[in-house]
């Protein structure tokens, strides 16, 4: 009788050790997923700011710092590796975007340029997809490292060395690209 409540008990703990672990492996992998999508969106505003910046170029040549700092930050922006560059070098970036549609206000000609429009329009549209995609990212790291963190699972976490995420927060800079306004 003793082995039987033995033998029961050690398949409960099997079977719950192997739960948990299943749950943990899944907010792992939806953590990963959330930051590719972040990355795909990176990407794609990686690609549209050389564009941006050329169609800008055209028109006010004399600017020529703001082109080069916007393509620094860009450049910074793709080579970041951990999350607190990436998060730096991102809003470092939005900081130069925003003070290139500055500049880009100074120029009707330019404000109505139809390339110009569409690449703006893009660009802002980027900019939203990237803030739902990092609230995304950002709530499946929260329920990380909840489960990661609270008993009892925690035990099997650090049985499995299973890592906390870390959130992708981009700070006050990143308004400046989406609040962009072109009035005449």
């Amino acid at each position: 009788m003793a082995i039987a409540i033995f033998i029961l008990f050690a398949v409960t703990i099997v079977i719950w050790i192997i739960s948990v672990y299943n749950r943990l492996v899944k907010l792992k992998n939806l953590r990963t997923e959330g930051w590719s999508t972040i990355d795909v969106f990176l990407k794609k505003r990686y690609d549209l700011v050389p564009n941006l910046v050329e169609t800008v170029k055209g028109y006010a040549s004399h600017e020529k710092e703001t082109f080069e700092s916007v393509i620094r930050a860009r450049s910074r922006a793709m080579g970041a590796k951990d999350m607190a560059s990436r998060a730096e070098s991102e809003d470092a970036l939005g900081n130069t975007l925003g003070r290139l549609m500055v500049v880009s206000e100074s120029y009707p000609e330019l404000k109505a340029n139809e390339n110009f429009m569409y690449l703006q329009k893009e660009l802002s549209r980027l900019e939203d997809e990237l803030a739902r995609a990092r609230r995304y990212y950002n709530g499946t790291v929260r329920e990380n490292n909840i489960a990661i963190e609270t008993f009892p699972s925690n035990i099997v976490a650090n049985m499995f060395r299973f890592a906390k995420g870390d959130f992708f927060e981009v700070g006050m800079g990143e308004g400046a690209v989406p609040q962009m306004t072109f009035n005449n």
